[in-house]
């Protein structure tokens, strides 16, 4: 059930790919994109499915920014893997960021007192930055308040959202995946206590069809609860909403981050024309047809404003939310959860071939993609290593 056959080109060579099992991916966000191509640079067949357009859900609306990791110094662990997934992500595709550093700066007497803490969190998590006084700041940054406190440097970078989604979508075309936008999933199919395929509903032409698989991984990001109950499963994801505002015109070249534990709009980052600041963040049930509200817009130019002036001048050019998939018992605000992800096998809940993985960061999903790789291969019996982090991406305009 589920063998492929195909040919696709590696270079300028046409490379025959044998019968191999099929893995159904569900979800076209820069998740479901990273696991696509570590199993299909596994050696797997790989069909991804999106109910929309691809990136079109939480990935095609973050803020763009490449953490440093040092926005989350309370959780070592996670600080630690940004920093790590970072510097990978530069290596392997350079093309797709702006290494434009960033800046974490201190506007008031309450945002310097977390200095220490900033600085002793970063140390921990291996994260190399530097102490800056406010006048080397301004020199590099005429923008910023001029009557900031303090500033450290560090290793942040943006990146156009899209742009980084089809480029590991291009790389898991080039090793044979299949990619289909509007293309919902509507069941899962189990039999016998195994997840045997899913069913389709093409949005292009209305006709549903089933899809047979030898393993089907949910990485549908806020809605993966949703698609894990088509199976009879749970994954305890929240969605958690956060509200960010896009200026016209650029404040800065490097990142603006507040010097304070994560809070609203605390961040702007700046690419191409514009300069985006975020975000907020509360939970909900439903991740679909969630509005900004009209008070989050005049807190994040408030705050921005604190940050960099001319922000209370710039017209705002648009305003998006997008929801986060938080892990855990998310509740208020949702910020005390945890930014790590985790992968769930449902064979645990009497569904085998079928698997979840939620949280993390856009950052950090390359990583989360190997992990996911890693347990398809061991149920498969597919011996084949990741080599996503060595590997270069192929760039988005060669495929698509």
């Amino acid at each position: 059930m589920g063998k492929l056959g195909q040919v696709f080109y590696k270079g300028a060579t046409p490379v025959k790919v044998m019968a191999k099992p099929r893995v159904v991916v569900i979800g076209g966000g820069i998740t479901g994109a990273a696991v696509a191509y570590d199993l299909a640079q596994r050696g797997l067949g790989v069909v991804l499915l999106e109910r929309g357009s691809l990136g079109s859900g939480t990935s095609g609306r973050t803020h763009g920014l490449l953490h440093s990791g040092c926005r989350y110094i309370r959780d070592t662990e996670v600080a630690r893997e940004c920093y790590r997934e970072n510097m990978v992500l530069r290596r392997i595709a350079p093309f797709l960021f702006e290494k434009n550093g960033g800046l974490f700066i201190a506007v008031t007497e309450e945002d310097l007192e977390y200095r220490d803490t900033f600085l002793e969190g970063c140390k921990r998590a291996g994260i190399p930055v530097k102490e800056l006084s406010p006048e080397e700041a301004l020199r590099l940054e005429p923008g910023l308040n001029p009557s900031l406190k303090a500033a450290v440097a560090v290793p942040d970078g943006t990146f156009d959202p899209l742009k980084v989604i089809l480029s590991f979508l291009a790389s898991a075309k080039r090793y044979g995946a299949e990619v289909r936008p509007y293309s919902e999933v509507v069941d899962i199919l189990v039999e016998g206590g195994e997840a045997r395929g899913v069913k389709v509903l093409d949005k292009t032409s209305l006709r549903s069809y089933v899809l047979e698989a030898d393993f089907v991984v949910n990485a549908a990001g806020p809605w993966a609860g949703r698609v894990a109950a088509l199976a009879g499963v749970h994954v305890p994801v929240r969605p958690s909403p956060g509200v960010m505002v896009a200026f016209q015109g650029r404040l800065g070249n490097m990142v603006f981050n507040r010097m304070n534990p994560p809070s609203d709009g605390d961040i702007i980052i700046h690419q191409r024309g514009i300069s985006v600041a975020g975000t907020t963040s509360w939970v909900v049930d439903d991740p679909d047809g969630v509005e900004a509200p009209r008070g989050h817009v005049d807190l994040i130019v408030r705050r921005a404003a604190e940050m960099a002036p001319r922000a209370a001048e710039l017209p705002i050019r648009a305003v998006y939310v997008s929801s986060r998939p938080l892990v855990g018992e998310a509740r208020g605000t949702g910020r005390g959860v945890s930014r790590s992800f985790e992968v769930f096998d449902h064979e645990a809940e009497g569904v085998a071939g079928f698997a979840s993985i939620a949280g993390g960061k856009f950052t950090t999903a390359r990583l989360m993609a190997e992990k996911m790789g890693d347990l398809v291969a061991e149920k498969l019996g597919v011996e084949a290593a990741s080599r996503t982090a060595e590997e270069p991406l192929t760039p988005y305009w060669l495929y698509f």
